[in-house]
């Protein structure tokens, strides 16, 4: 079982910054490829950032330039730097992990973080 704690989510201008924290924990051998995803009303959620063990990542476009995500290993956290804010980054962001679990054989799955809210204002 692998249990995600995400923080950070607030209100904020447009122009303005935040960074989500998701931190994992539980009965897990190591975490593979942590993400952020986000679902606003009404839309389909959608895979916003995502970084490899390794530290390789990958970004959606319309966050490309303004968003940075980052991980500890060490603290089996992932982060999520938002800078330059938009009306339309308003959403409810989830962190999802693919975990390799103590199992035998082990096993890779994936567990996702209760989501925490961001609100941009115009």
């Amino acid at each position: 079982q692998v249990q995600l704690v995400e923080s950070g989510g607030g209100l904020v201008q447009a122009g303005g910054s935040l960074r989500l924290s998701c931190a994992a924990s539980g009965s897990f051998f190591w975490i593979n490829v942590m993400g952020w995803y986000r679902q606003a009303p009404g839309k389909q959620r959608e895979l916003v950032a995502s970084i490899s063990r390794s530290g390789n990542t990958s970004y959606t476009d319309s966050v490309k330039g303004r968003f940075t995500i980052s991980r500890d290993n060490a603290k089996n956290t992932a982060y999520l730097q938002m800078s330059s804010l938009k009306p339309e980054d308003t959403a409810l962001y989830y962190c999802n992990v693919q975990a390799t679990l103590p199992t035998w054989p082990p096993r890779n799955a994936p567990s996702w973080g209760q989501g925490t809210q961001v609100t941009v204002s115009s």
